[in-house]
This record gives C-alpha cells, structure tokens and sequence, in this order.
C-alpha cells in the first residue's frame, strides 16, 4: 500500500510539472487577428462557428508580425486573416515550416487606388494630367501600412508629380471618401478588398498596368502545428471556412451600424445553411 501511495504521489508531482502549453485547454482555442475591417468580420463569425461547435474562443488583437509568430510558436491556434501571397508575404516565407496553410478563405482580394464611378479616369497613369480635378491629393491612411508603401511606388512609377501622398487613418480616408462623394467630386483613395466602403458607395478601383499594387490576393486561414490532433473539429472549421466577397463585406457593413459581434451574430443567425458546411466534419 506505501508503495502504491509513493507512485500516486510522484505521478501527481509529475503532472504538476510539465510545462502547460496555451492549448493545454483543449475546450478553448484561441485566434489572433489584425484590426482590419475585413480581419475583424471574420474573426467575429468564425468565433460564433467555433463556440456552436463547443468551445470557448478568445480572440486577440494583435499586429500582423505577431499574428504569424504566434502561431508559429503556438502562442494561437490560429487566424482568419493571412493576405498572401504579397502583402504578408514575408511572414509565410519565414514561417512556412512552424505554420499550417490552411488555404484561402477568401478569394479576389486586392488593393489599389480607387474613385467613385462617376469619375471618367480608368488608370493610374489618367491621373497624371488631371491633377487639379483631385486637388492633387491621393487619400491615405497610416503610414506603416503596407499600402502606403504600394502608393509611394505609384506616384512614382506613374510620374504623379503634382499629387501628394496623404497619410491618415482608415477613418480618415473614408470620412473624406464620404464628403466628397456628397459633394460630387472627384476623390482618389488608398483602397483594399474586401471593405465595406465598397458595399457602401459605387466605387471602381483603378488600372493599375505597372503592377505598383501587385496582382490578385486572397486571405488565408493559417492553424498552429498540431491542432489538428489537439483540437480536430476546430481544425476543421478553420478548414473548412470560406465565404464571398460579398458575405465579408455584409458583415463589415452591419459592423458599422452596429458592433462586429452583432453583425456576425446576425450573419451567423441568417446563414444556417453556409454555418452547417463549416461544421462538418
């Protein structure tokens, strides 16, 4: 009997003292995501998926670089909101052999310049003698983006002399989309796809023949190594997620006249059907 009670004893201790990864849980997964419009949708509706399927899910905000590193080390289960295969490019490259590629989520992704569809330019390179008509102001947002980085190089591939570059927010940039529209004027953004503003007004990216923005994108769903043993039906939904252009940019939308968990409440609520296809095993 002692030596029955010295083995339970050393067995508890061990247990005590191995290390406890963040998915020691496995009721709870946990998702990062960058705040960007589109990343929040879709954080927010495959969270409500995830907890239908049973498990307790935290999201967290965090920037693009920990995004992918923390899934690399397994901080996180995972993320809805990998922009491949440019604009988080890098990360993958870095990365590919501590991640698991999910595969896209969404597909038709892009960034660009874009005016409302009542300005008669089609290209990037229109804009070069037509300076006056924009007040030779191209709206922008924060200057660490990605796509401010894409405009820089089109002012200059495209010899956009007389404009200048102006940095913002995402806030910023579609207050003055809105005004100008309201005014019927002229207005060249920083734009990306999916995004609500494109739901919310008529808008038309512009030719980009140079390629200063690159070519199509789509958005990746990425899990952390081993959550497919961990956590296998999470693993599936993650897997199994893909929606529209359209079914993001919904969402986005009721996110602003509400909250983004209240639009994807009301999304997951009226699409049982799109909801059911995730959850299948």
């Amino acid at each position: 009997m002692r030596i029955k009670q010295i083995l339970a004893a050393l067995v508890a201790v061990t247990c005590l003292c191995l290390p406890l990864s963040a998915n020691a849980d496995q009721d709870k997964i946990k998702l990062a995501y960058v705040e960007w419009a589109e990343t929040v949708a879709s954080t927010n509706v495959i969270k409500l998926v995830l907890e239908q399927a049973g498990y307790e899910v935290e999201i967290i905000p965090v920037s693009a670089a920990v995004m992918w590193t923390s899934a690399a080390t397994g901080d996180v289960d995972g993320f809805t909101g990998g922009w491949l295969p440019k604009t988080q490019g890098q990360y993958l490259k870095r990365l590919k052999d501590q991640v698991n590629l999910l595969g896209p989520n969404l597909e038709g992704a892009r960034i660009g310049l874009a005016v409302p569809t009542y300005v008669e330019l089609d290209s990037i390179a229109d804009l070069k003698d037509n300076a006056d008509m924009f007040e030779g102001r191209i709206i922008g947002i924060d200057p660490g983006a990605g796509i401010m980085v894409n405009a820089e190089n089109a002012v200059e591939d495209y010899e956009l002399d007389d404009f200048e570059l102006m940095e913002g927010s995402g806030a910023t940039m579609t207050a003055v989309l809105k005004n100008r529209i309201e005014e019927n004027k002229a207005v060249v953004v920083t734009a990306w796809s999916p995004h609500w503003k494109f739901s919310r007004w008529d808008l038309k990216y512009l030719k980009d023949p140079k390629k200063s923005f690159g070519g199509e994108e789509y958005i990746a769903s990425v899990a952390r190594l081993g959550l497919e043993d961990d956590a296998p039906h999470a693993f599936s939904i993650l897997d199994n997620f893909h929606w529209t252009m359209d079914e993001c940019q919904q969402v986005m939308l009721w996110g602003r006249e509400s909250s983004p968990a209240e639009a994807a409440a009301r999304w997951v609520k009226e699409n049982p059907d799109r909801v059911a296809e995730w959850l299948a095993q």
